[in-house]
């Protein structure tokens, strides 16, 4: 039996989505009345109908499986009802490792579609990106198959082979990649020195991830044998996690004020979270990346630093999810996923829909595919919650001029050795306060991975 998972979670991922697990106490339900046990009543007329009648014989735990399911789904695309397999999508999400690819995918319009695959993981070095929309797995159309289904077919034993079969935007044919599968290791937190300037890449929320943020900082300046310009904070593709490490990261940079609040169903229901004095990064400047895939937890850390003036946060808006979920535990490997509050900036601004707009705008020049390739977010999900507050983000993302800065081709970029054009820029910003010979240090060219799937491109002889 797994360990039980108590602790609060936010992510926008498929897979995974809790922010507090608590056994569910009859005193915690909603009275039934007249009208519901006749709603009841036509429930089980229909539940007997299609036992009796349906061209296949159907057992009772898979028609009310279905029925909870489709309850849930009926009230917005984070409510769900959590089995086995979820249950340990659960652990693995706290935990961190298992064996598989180390891709984080979610459902779309019943297509597996890659959210970002982990670095230096068998997916990544295997040239899978994100936004690839996977069709095959050893040669089988997964195409209908629930997301658990595909999930549980990409684990499996470390050493074993696997074919994916994919779909990306802006290539003409299909790509077949074979990569083994390995033991993923989680590593919620890494950073590195780029001449002057201290890169902190967060990827995750897990149980440790405030604190290997904080020991990153102070590595960094163990490093370098004093204190960075600054710092840059990655929060790209990051999906969320625990609301606990979303505040203690926050809490990192920040030594008083509010960092988030979440909001219930009652206006009296309101929870309030703050930072502790004292900060890790010692006022130093800090730039935020964000991107699409900037989710939950992750827009929390970049609202409350932009709310603060603390972080400039640069890239691209985030995803939008501003919902809270709670797990109500049902049995020993089964509970209740439900969205139970909305979450609110320092500032009161609720990021459900709009995401966290960027303080500086910043393509990712160096993706070919960046201009043509969908970008999908909570907005985009059907039965989303709809901000109480709505703007409109059509008019605010406007921009008819072309920026001179951003007007370089991914093959020149290339060129000169940036393979990461959002990094390259946030890391020249920092390092800008060193002067010249700083800017070149934090933006020295480094050696480009060959991508494993140009080959595809190639003619064959």
């Amino acid at each position: 039996m797994p360990r039980p998972i108590r602790a609060p979670m936010l992510t926008a991922t498929a897979i995974v989505g809790a922010l507090t697990l608590i056994p569910l106490a009859t005193s915690a339900m909603a009275a039934v009345d007249t009208d519901t046990y006749r709603e009841f009543d036509q429930f089980l007329d229909v539940f007997n109908r299609v036992k009796a009648e349906y061209v296949d014989k159907v057992d009772d735990k898979t028609l009310i499986k279905g029925a909870i399911q489709g309850m849930l789904a009926s009230l917005d695309p984070h409510s769900s009802y959590v089995d086995a397999l979820d249950y340990e999508n659960l652990r693995i999400m706290t935990e961190g490792n298992y064996g598989g690819l180390g891709l984080t995918v979610q459902m779309e319009d019943g297509a597996i579609k890659v959210v970002s695959p982990q670095e230096d993981s068998p997916a990544a070095r295997a040239g899978v990106k994100s936004g690839d929309y996977i069709t095959h797995i050893d040669g089988k159309l997964i195409y209908g198959d629930s997301l658990d289904e595909a999930v549980g077919k990409m684990r499996g034993k470390p050493g074993s082979k696997i074919t994916l079969g994919l779909v990306r935007p802006g290539r003409d044919k299909p790509l077949d990649v074979t990569m083994m599968r390995e033991i993923i290791v989680q590593k919620p937190v890494k950073w590195e020195v780029r001449g002057d300037v201290g890169y902190i890449n967060i990827n995750t929320f897990s149980e440790n991830t405030g604190a290997d943020t904080r020991a990153a900082i102070m590595a960094i300046d163990k490093s370098l044998g004093h204190r960075p310009l600054g710092y840059v904070v990655d929060l790209r593709e990051n999906g969320g996690g625990l609301l606990t490490q979303a505040i203690e990261v926050s809490d990192a940079f920040l030594d008083h004020g509010e960092i988030v609040s979440q909001r219930g169903r009652e206006k009296t229901d309101i929870e309030r979270y703050y930072a502790k004095p004292g900060d890790d990064a010692h006022g130093l400047p800090v730039v935020v990346l964000t991107d699409p895939g900037t989710a939950s937890a992750s827009e929390i850390v970049a609202g409350a630093l932009q709310d603060h003036h603390r972080a400039l946060i640069m890239g691209e808006r985030s995803f939008g999810k501003g919902s809270v979920q709670t797990v109500l535990q049902l049995g020993p490997e089964t509970a209740l996923r439900l969205t139970t509050a909305r979450y609110f900036t320092p500032s009161g601004r609720s990021v459900q829909e709009g995401g966290i707009e960027p303080d500086i705008k910043v393509p990712q020049l160096t993706d070919p595919d960046y201009k043509s390739r969908p970008v999908f977010r909570e907005a985009d999900l059907r039965k989303h919650l709809i901000n109480e507050v709505k703007a409109d983000n059509a008019v605010l993302e406007e921009d008819t001029k072309t920026d001179p800065r951003f007007s370089q081709t991914p093959d020149q970029l290339k060129k000169q050795g940036i393979d990461d054009f959002q990094l390259y820029y946030a890391l020249k910003t920092v390092a800008r306060l060193g002067g010249p010979v700083q800017v070149a240090a934090a933006t020295k060219p480094r050696p480009i991975k060959p991508d494993p799937t140009d080959a595809a491109k190639a003619p064959t002889k």
